[in-house]
């Protein structure tokens, strides 16, 4: 009788730890260029999102010239990849003087859609500083990434843009 029950018991949680010790954790790794000496700048999670902000190891969050971004929001699925770029747009004309969007490559039919695009800007309304941004948003199966390059500058060079397009389509969505 003992030998029975305790076969059924090791039978369940294994069945248990199978079924519910298979939680899979999804992120966005990017092997970001190591010429910068990236240091964590800021890092934020609540139960909607994750925010993580680099800078080289020079600078601060709260002074910088150039700042990597990684932003996921979980749970968020099936979000149009194509509108992305324009809310976004639409996001900067509120705070920026005269922004400029330009969408670079885009896969919408792939089962982890993305889009890279950049946005310049001259000054904002109220830091008359420039900004640029290039972005890299990619749908995973349990959350939308946001990733993101900024430099403080009103324009992106195409040898910067063509580096950091490079960057961020090796990046890989990653299960464990």
């Amino acid at each position: 009788m003992i030998g029975k029950r305790f076969i059924i018991s090791c039978a369940l949680s294994i069945i248990a730890t199978l079924v519910f010790g298979q939680v899979k954790t999804e992120y966005v790794k990017i092997d970001w260029p190591n010429e910068y000496n990236w240091k964590v700048g800021s890092d934020q999670e609540n139960s909607s999102t994750h925010l993580i902000e680099l800078v080289p190891a020079k600078e601060n969050i709260d002074k910088w010239k150039i700042m990597g971004s990684m932003l996921s929001y979980k749970g968020v699925k099936n979000v149009p990849i194509n509108s992305v770029p324009d809310m976004m747009y639409k996001e900067a004309q509120k705070r920026a003087t005269n922004p400029k969007l330009t969408i670079f490559e885009k896969d919408d039919q792939t089962k982890s859609p993305w889009v890279i695009f950049k946005i310049e800007t001259a000054a904002f309304t109220e830091n008359p500083q420039p900004e640029s941004q290039l972005f890299y948003i990619i749908q995973g199966e349990t959350a939308l990434y946001i990733n993101m390059v900024a430099v403080k500058e009103k324009e992106l060079s195409n040898d910067f843009v063509n580096k950091w397009i490079k960057v961020f389509k090796a990046s890989e969505l990653v299960y464990k």
